[in-house]
């Protein structure tokens, strides 16, 4: 007899719901009317989701009020950004019960960020040899793609895949991370190498694989130009590094059977 294979769906639940609120907000509705109507395009999103991935496993993860380490290191993290709307932020837990609606756990934490779990739960399944697909349209999680692993936009109907990074960024997703690491990513405030840009950081890791060759390398007495900024700025850069990359050893307190789709009583 043939076993189902698990494959996990993850949802990255306030990347959905913030994106589904904005569509309601531009909408001639009251703040409570809008809630509703993202509530009840939850509920439907949720289940298409549910029906095309057909998992055997599924959660959506939530950011908590959260002082991440990464707010510690750096306390310029994510400064900036556009707060959520008080009326969304106050309808989360009716957002969340919409998911239990659907037969989808929840996970919210109070310690860590939505991406490092997100990150941990994919890398995790993937150490299995079983299949994990994410819900979002942040192409931080595009640093995670393997086989096992791939990532859904659902707004824009596309996989955010190898191909998609190729083309985005002219490197594998295994040098993302060293590609943020110079180039910063604006949308969490975190700098990278002053005076790199996107098409020289491709250009850097085309030719030297990868941050550490690039450190050893600008250390020589005779330094092209943009090895001679990075040894300028080899700390933000490592910094940047640090920010960008996803944790994915976080302890979670379940395990699969937890979150089984369709749930199943013990």
């Amino acid at each position: 007899m043939s076993t189902i294979r698990p494959h996990l769906l993850i949802i990255d639940a306030l990347n959905l719901i913030r994106r589904l609120h904005a569509v309601q907000s531009q909408q001639a509705l009251t703040p409570a009317q809008a809630l509703v109507a993202t509530r009840a395009n939850l509920i439907n999103t949720c289940r298409k989701l549910l029906a095309n991935s057909e998992p055997t496993h599924a959660i959506a993860v939530f950011d908590g009020e959260v002082h991440s380490w990464r707010k510690e290191v750096y306390p310029a993290y994510k400064e900036g950004r556009t707060p959520m709307p008080p009326e969304l932020r106050e309808g989360l837990s009716t957002l969340q019960d919409a998911f239990w609606e659907c037969g989808v756990d929840a996970l919210l934490s109070e310690t860590d960020e939505a991406d490092d779990l997100i990150a941990t739960l994919a890398s995790g399944i993937a150490s299995h040899g079983h299949q994990a697909t994410i819900i979002s349209t942040d192409k931080g999680f595009c640093q995670l793609i393997c086989p096992q692993i791939r990532i859904r936009d659902y707004f824009n109907k596309r996989w955010l895949d190898a191909a998609f990074v190729q083309q985005q960024y002219g490197v594998a997703p295994a040098q993302l991370v060293d590609f943020w690491a110079l180039t910063g990513i604006s949308g969490s405030n975190i700098k990278g190498v002053a005076g790199i840009g996107p098409k020289t950081a491709t250009q850097l890791l085309q030719q030297y694989g990868n941050l550490a060759v690039m450190i050893e390398a600008c250390q020589q007495a005779e330094t092209a130009k943009p090895l001679l900024k990075l040894r300028l700025h080899q700390d933000e850069a490592l910094l940047a590094q640090r920010l960008v990359r996803l944790q994915r050893d976080i302890p979670l307190g379940f395990n699969l059977r937890d979150i089984r789709y369709p749930p199943q009583p013990d």
